[in-house]
C-alpha cells in the first residue's frame, strides 16, 4: 500500500522508488503483488510515466487515509512509551542545586533510559496539574491524598568560609559571633527570620549575640553561597552543605546543631507507587542516602 501511494502521488516509479529508499524493481514488484490480490491493473505505464487506472483512482483516497491514520497512531504510541519512561520531579531550588544535581549522574548510569525532568519551584506541586511525578519537600510529611516517605531530618549549625576566620580571628565560644555578621536563611518551612538564629544561641549558650543582625536570604543556596564568598556565619542547614563541608569551602566551628521539627520527605500520588520508573528513582535516592555523611534518616528506614 505504501508503494501504490508512493507511485500514484509521484506518477513515477523511480521517483517513488527514492522516497522509499529502495529500488525502482521493488517497487514494481510490490505493485504487480498488489494487482494480483486485487485482481485488476492499478496503473497504466507508459515510457515515460504512469497513469492511474480508475480503480486506483477511487482507491486512493482511502488508502492515503489509511496510511495517515497509521502515522498519527504510531506517533501517538511513541509518545506515549517516551512519557511512560520520563520522570517529572518537583523539588525547591536550594536542594535540587545543592543536594540533587551534583548526584544524577549516577541515576543516569544506572538507569539510562529514563529521561528525568527537573522542576525546580519552592511552591507546592499539584500533580495533576503540573503533570508532576515524584516531588521532594520540607516539611511535616501531611499532604492530602498523596504518599510521602521520610528521607532524612534537617538541623542547623553554625558554618563559614575558612578564609573569613583567618581574616577577623577565631571562633572559639559561642558568644565570638557578635564580631561576625548573621547570616538568615529564611526559606525554612515554619522559621521567622531571626527564629533559627535565637533557638541555636539560646541552645549554646550565647547571651551577648544580636540574633536579629545580619542578611537575610530567600534562598537556602544564596546562604551558603554567601558564608563561601566570606560575608558572614550562616546558620546553614547540614544537608544541602554537605558537599561544601566536604571539599572544606565551609567550616563548622561549633559541635552544636539544631534540630528542626521539618524533615524532607519524598512524595507522590498513592495509585502511582507500583510504577517501574517510580520505583527504580525511589530505590536510587534512598540508596543514596545510605552513603550520605550528614543525610541519614535518624529514624524508622523507610
Amino acid at each position: 500500500m505504501r508503494a501504490f501511494e508512493a507511485v500514484a502521488r509521484r506518477a513515477s516509479f523511480s521517483r517513488a522508488a527514492e522516497e522509499l529508499n529502495v529500488t525502482p524493481g521493488a517497487v514494481s514488484q510490490q505493485i504487480r503483488l498488489l494487482e494480483e490480490v486485487l485482481g485488476h491493473p492499478l496503473f497504466v505505464r507508459n515510457r515515460r510515466s504512469v497513469a492511474l487506472t480508475e480503480a486506483a483512482t477511487r482507491m486512493l483516497p482511502d488508502v492515503q487515509a489509511g496510511l495517515e491514520a497509521l502515522a498519527r497512531a504510531t506517533s501517538r504510541s511513541k509518545i506515549a512509551a517516551a512519557v511512560e519512561r520520563s520522570l517529572t520531579i518537583s523539588v525547591a531550588p536550594s536542594f535540587a542545586s545543592k543536594w540533587l544535581l551534583p548526584r544524577l549522574g549516577d541515576f543516569s548510569d544506572r538507569y539510562p533510559d529514563i529521561d528525568l525532568r527537573i522542576s525546580a519551584t519552592v511552591s507546592l506541586a499539584d500533580f495533576r496539574r503540573d503533570g508532576v511525578d515524584l516531588a521532594i519537600r520540607l516539611g511535616h510529611g501531611s499532604y492530602a491524598g498523596l504518599k510521602s516517605e521520610p528521607m532524612f531530618a534537617e538541623k542547623l549549625a553554625p558554618l563559614c568560609s575558612p578564609d573569613l576566620l583567618k581574616t577577623k580571628g577565631p571562633l572559639r565560644k559561642p558568644d565570638d559571633l557578635r564580631k561576625f555578621r548573621l547570616l538568615h536563611d529564611t526559606s525554612i518551612p515554619g522559621e521567622s527570620e531571626q527564629g533559627s538564629w535565637e533557638r541555636w544561641l539560646h541552645l549554646a549558650g550565647a547571651t551577648q549575640v544580636d540574633a536579629h543582625r545580619g542578611t537575610k536570604f530567600s534562598l537556602a543556596e544564596l546562604a551558603l553561597q554567601a558564608a563561601i564568598d566570606g560575608a558572614g556565619v550562616v546558620l546553614g542547614r547540614m544537608v544541602l552543605a554537605e558537599a561544601d563541608l566536604a571539599a572544606g569551602r565551609l567550616v563548622r566551628p561549633f559541635k552544636a546543631v539544631l534540630p528542626l521539627d521539618v524533615s524532607y520527605f519524598l512524595v507522590m500520588e498513592k495509585t502511582s507507587v507500583k510504577r517501574k520508573e517510580i520505583q527504580c528513582f525511589r530505590d536510587w535516592l534512598f540508596g543514596r542516602l545510605q552513603r550520605s555523611r550528614f543525610s541519614r534518616n535518624p529514624g524508622k528506614a523507610p
